[in-house]
C-alpha cells in the first residue's frame, strides 16, 4: 500500500510539474510561476470542492432512506458499507442511460457514491451490488481523492493550454510574443495528452485493486465480473454526453464511458475488461 501511495504522490507531482512546463512554454519564467501558483490553488480547490463539482457536473441527485423510488439502492449501499466497515457515504443517482458508476470524496468520512439510472436498468441486483462494492472499495482504499483531484487538475491543464493560445502567452523584452503559433498548437495538443497519460498511470492499477476488494466486500466476484462485461457492452452503444464533454472525468467511472476512443487501447485509463473479468473469476471458489 505504501508503494502505491508513493507512486501516486510522484504522479500527482508530475501533473503539477506539467502545469509549470505549460506555463513556461506559453509565458516564459513569469508564465511558469503563474502556472505553478494556479496549480497549487487548483489542488486546494480540488481537495475541498472537486467532489461537489463533479456531482453537479453530472446532475447527480442525492438519495435518502426515505426515497421510495431508490430505497433498495440506498439500503444496498448501506449494507455494503457496513460489510466494508466504512461510514455511510452519501448516495446519488444520475439520470443517464449509459450504465456506469463512480465514487468521490476526499476521505471515507466525506465520501459519495453515484450510479446512473441506466446501470440500475441493465444489471440485476447481484451485479449492482458488485458494482457498488467496487466503488466502496475505492473509498476504503482512499482512491477517491486522487481520482477526483487528477480529473480536476487535468481539466485545468487543458483549459490553461487553450487560454495561452487564445491570448498569445507572454511577451519578450522587445515586445514580441514568446510563443510561436507552432509551439502554441503543440502545447495545446500535447499538454492534455500528457495529463491523460499521467491519469492512466494513476488509474489502471487502482481498478484491479478495487475489483479485488469489491469482490471481497460483496462476497460475489462472479457477479462483479458479469456486471463489468455488461457495462462494457452497453458503454460502446450508449453515449454519455457529460463524459464526452468532460473526458478527464472518464477515469473515475467503473468502465471507461467515452465512445470516441478505443476502450482497451494503450491510452485507456482502464485495464482491459477481459483481464479484469479473468482475475475476478479466478477468485470464484
Amino acid at each position: 500500500m505504501l508503494g502505491n501511495w508513493l507512486k501516486t504522490t510522484i504522479l500527482m507531482a508530475a501533473i503539477v510539474a506539467l502545469f509549470g512546463v505549460v506555463g513556461a512554454a506559453l509565458g516564459g519564467a513569469d508564465g511558469m510561476m503563474m502556472a505553478l501558483v494556479f496549480a497549487a490553488a487548483m489542488n486546494v480547490y480540488a481537495y475541498w470542492f472537486s467532489d461537489k463539482a463533479v456531482l453537479k457536473m453530472y446532475g447527480a441527485q442525492e438519495v435518502t432512506a426515505d426515497n421510495s423510488q431508490f430505497r433498495s439502492y440506498y439500503q444496498m449501499v448501506k449494507e455494503l458499507a457496513e460489510n466494508a466497515q466504512l461510514p455511510m457515504p452519501k448516495v446519488y443517482v444520475i439520470n443517464e442511460s449509459q450504465p456506469n458508476a463512480f465514487a468521490t470524496g476526499r476521505n471515507p468520512e466525506n465520501a459519495a457514491v453515484a450510479a446512473t439510472v441506466g446501470i440500475m436498468q441493465a444489471l440485476n441486483e447481484r451485479e449492482l451490488r458488485g458494482v457498488m462494492a467496487h466503488e466502496l472499495a475505492h473509498v476504503k482504499n482512499r482512491d477517491t481523492l486522487i481520482s477526483t483531484v487528477s480529473a480536476t487538475v487535468a481539466g485545468a491543464i487543458s483549459a490553461i493550454a487553450q487560454f495561452g493560445i487564445l491570448f498569445g502567452g507572454g511577451r519578450n523584452e522587445n515586445g514580441g510574443r514568446n510563443v510561436s503559433p507552432i509551439i502554441g498548437i503543440l502545447v495545446m495538443l500535447l499538454a492534455p495528452l500528457a495529463a491523460s497519460l499521467i491519469q492512466m498511470a494513476i488509474s489502471r492499477a487502482r481498478e484491479f485493486e478495487a475489483d479485488k476488494a469489491g469482490a471481497e466486500i460483496s462476497r460475489d466476484p462472479k457477479a462483479l465480473a458479469s456486471a463489468l462485461e455488461k457495462i462494457h457492452h452497453y458503454a460502446h452503444q450508449i453515449t454519455n454526453q457529460t463524459a464526452e464533454a468532460h473526458p478527464e472525468t472518464g477515469q473515475m467511472m467503473i468502465i471507461n464511458p467515452l465512445s470516441g476512443r478505443s476502450f482497451d487501447s494503450l491510452f485507456s485509463t482502464h485495464p482491459k475488461t477481459a483481464e479484469r473479468v479473468a482475475r475476478l473469476m479466478a477468485m470464484v471458489i
